[in-house]
C-alpha cells in the first residue's frame, strides 16, 4: 500500500505549533490527556481528515516541548479510540470513520490492489452528527451562517422574562409538580384558536403537548414504525430525522422536491414499490429551501397517501414565518384533511425561544391518547413551566406583533443575502419571499467548501446534509439572519469569485 498523500490531505497536515492550542503544565490534565483531547476534537471538527498524516514522535514531542513517551501514550491512547491508525514503518494516520461517529469498514484489500491508500480509496464524508454537534457549540450566531436558528437579538427575551416572571407570581406548588400528559389545557385551547385561522379544526383533546418538534416526530414515528418499515422523507429534508429513523430500523426513502412541492410521479412510483408507513413533510416553507407547496400538489400527495395507505405528518414549524394567503399561497395538507389520514406537528422554537422546548402534535381524538400515553411511557410530562410562558405570551397578544417583526427584518435581510450570493457568482433560482433560509447553487462540492469554512472559524451546511443519501452536493443552505459577518462573505469571493 502506498502512503502518498493527495493534495488535499496534505494540506490538513498539522505543520508548526502555531497550528495547536498551547499545552498547559499548570492545567489540572495531564499532558497526556490534553494531545487526545486536542487531536480528538480536531478530527470531530474535521480539521484534520481522513488519511491525513500526524507529525512524527519526534516532531510532535519537539513542537510541544514534551517527552517522547508523553506523545507515545497519547497516540496510543487515540489508536485504541479509533481515531488514529498505526502503519508499520510509516507512522500514524487518521482513522476514517463512519458518518455516524464509529469505524468504516473498507475493503482494503481491493485498495491496495487498485494501488490506493485507503484515504484515496474512501475519501472524506461530513455526516449530520458532525453538523448538530457543531449547532450546539457555544459559537456567536454570525459564525454560524449554515445554523437553523434566528439570533438572539431578533427574538425578544422580555417576552420570556416577563412571562417567566409572571407565573413565579402565581400559585408556585403549580410549578413544583409534574405537568399533565397531554399538557396544559389552557394553552391547548389557545392552539385550537391558532389552528382555527389555518382552517384546521382540533379541539384540546386533539392536541398533545411536546419538547419541541423533535420530540414530536419521535413520539410519532415510534407509535408507527417497527424495524423494516418504511418511512418516506422530502430530499432534501431536515437532516436530523435521518439517523433518528434509522436508529428504529426504519427504512428512510428520499422523495425528490420541487419548488412547488414533492415531485408526484416519483411518488406514486416509489409509494407502489415500498408501501410506506409514514411520509414526513414540509408544506409550507420548506427546510431548507424555503418553498411552498402549491394547492394541486397538496391534493395530490393526500390523494396517494389514500391510496396506498399511509399517514402524512406535516411539520409546520416555520409556520409563523410565512406572511400568509395575502402575500404568497400557503396550503396545508392537514386544512384540506382536517386531522384524518395528516397529523400536524407545530412549535415555537424557531420563533419565540428554542430553550422552552415548547411543541405540540394535532391530530385524530383517538390517536392524540396513544400519543400522550406513549408520552407518558418515555418522558412523563413536558415542562408546564414552559407551556405556561408560552400560553402567557400567545393569550395577550404580543406573540403576533413579534412574529410581524420577525417577518419584517427576515425580508431585509433576505433580499441584501440573495444580491450578495448573486454577486460572487452563486445561483439561488426563484426565492420566496419569505422564509428564513436560501438554498443555493455554488457550483462546487460543498464538503469541500464547509470543511474549509470551518478552518476559518464558520459553520456551513452542506447539502450533502439534506440529502438521506448524503452524496455529495453543489447546494448549500444559508440562514439570511446569520451572514452579517464580513468575514464570510470574503470567504465565500475568495473561494467562489468568478
Amino acid at each position: 500500500m502506498t502512503n502518498t498523500l493527495t493534495s488535499t490531505q496534505t494540506s490538513a497536515l498539522p505543520l508548526s505549533a502555531s497550528a495547536w492550542p498551547l499545552l498547559s503544565r499548570e492545567s489540572g490534565d495531564s499532558l497526556v490527556d490534553q494531545i487526545v483531547r486536542t487531536i480528538q476534537s480536531r478530527i470531530d471538527d474535521k480539521l484534520l481528515r481522513t488519511g491525513a498524516r500526524m507529525p512524527s514522535i519526534r516532531q510532535f514531542a519537539d513542537l510541544h516541548a514534551v517527552s517522547r513517551f508523553t506523545v507515545v501514550d497519547a497516540y496510543d491512547r487515540l489508536v485504541a479510540k479509533g481515531f488514529l491508525e498505526s502503519r508499520r514503518g510509516s507512522g500514524f494516520y487518521v482513522r476514517e470513520r463512519s458518518p455516524m461517529g464509529g469505524i468504516a469498514v473498507k475493503d482494503t484489500v481491493t485498495a491496495q490492489a487498485n494501488g490506493l491508500s485507503q484515504a484515496e480509496a474512501a475519501p472524506q464524508q461530513l455526516d449530520v452528527v458532525w453538523l448538530v454537534r457543531n449547532m450546539f457549540r457555544q459559537m456567536p450566531p454570525q459564525k454560524m451562517p449554515g445554523g437553523g436558528l434566528l439570533p438572539a437579538d431578533w427574538l425578544d427575551g422580555d417576552l420570556i422574562a416577563n412571562g417567566l416572571r409572571a407565573i413565579s407570581r402565581e400559585n408556585q406548588s403549580l410549578l413544583l409538580g409534574y405537568g399533565t400528559p397531554q399538557g396544559f389545557l389552557p394553552l391547548r385551547h389557545q392552539l385550537q384558536l391558532k389552528l382555527a385561522e389555518l382552517e384546521i379544526a382540533a379541539a384540546p383533546e386533539q392536541i398533545v403537548m411536546t419538547a419541541g418538534v423533535t420530540q414530536a416526530l419521535d413520539i410519532v414515528a415510534r407509535h408507527f414504525l417497527r424495524p423494516g418499515d418504511v418511512i418516506f422523507v422530502d430530499d432534501p429534508a431536515w437532516f436530523l430525522m435521518f439517523g433518528s429513523f434509522a436508529a428504529m430500523g426504519a427504512k428512510v426513502v428520499g422523495i425528490p422536491r420541487l419548488a412547488d412541492g414533492p415531485d408526484i410521479a416519483k411518488l406514486t412510483e416509489l409509494a407502489a414499490l415500498h408501501k410506506p408507513r409514514l411520509y414526513v413533510l414540509n408544506s409550507v416553507l420548506h427546510n431548507p429551501t424555503s418553498t411552498s407547496m402549491s394547492a394541486a400538489k397538496a391534493f395530490q400527495v393526500l390523494r396517494i397517501a389514500e391510496e396506498h395507505d399511509f399517514i402524512i405528518v406535516e411539520d409546520d414549524i416555520y409556520c409563523d414565518m410565512h406572511p400568509g394567503a395575502a402575500v404568497q399561497a400557503a396550503t396545508r395538507i392537514a386544512a384540506l384533511d382536517q386531522l384524518h389520514r395528516v397529523i400536524y406537528l407545530g412549535g415555537f422554537s424557531k420563533t419565540l425561544s428554542a430553550n422552552l422546548r415548547v411543541g405540540f402534535i394535532a391530530t385524530s381524538p383517538e390517536l392524540a391518547r396513544h400519543l400522550a400515553d406513549r408520552k407518558m411511557l418515555s418522558t412523563l410530562t413536558t415542562s408546564e413551566i414552559g407551556e405556561r410562558v408560552a400560553y402567557k405570551v400567545l393569550s395577550e397578544g404580543h406573540y403576533r406583533k413579534h412574529t410581524e417583526r420577525l417577518r419584517g427584518r427576515l425580508n431585509s435581510a433576505r433580499d441584501k443575502v440573495i444580491r450578495q450570493l448573486e454577486k460572487i457568482g452563486m445561483d439561488v433560482g426563484n426565492p420566496l419571499p419569505c422564509g428564513m433560509f436560501i438554498w443555493a447553487d455554488a457550483g462546487c462540492d460543498t464538503n469541500v467548501l464547509t470543511e474549509k469554512a470551518m478552518t476559518q472559524g464558520f459553520l456551513l451546511a452542506p447539502g450533502s446534509l439534506f440529502s438521506p443519501n448524503q452524496l455529495p452536493s453543489t447546494k448549500m443552505r444559508f440562514n439570511v439572519a446569520t451572514m452579517s459577518d464580513p468575514g464570510i462573505w470574503r470567504f465565500l469571493e475568495q473561494e467562489l469569485g468568478r
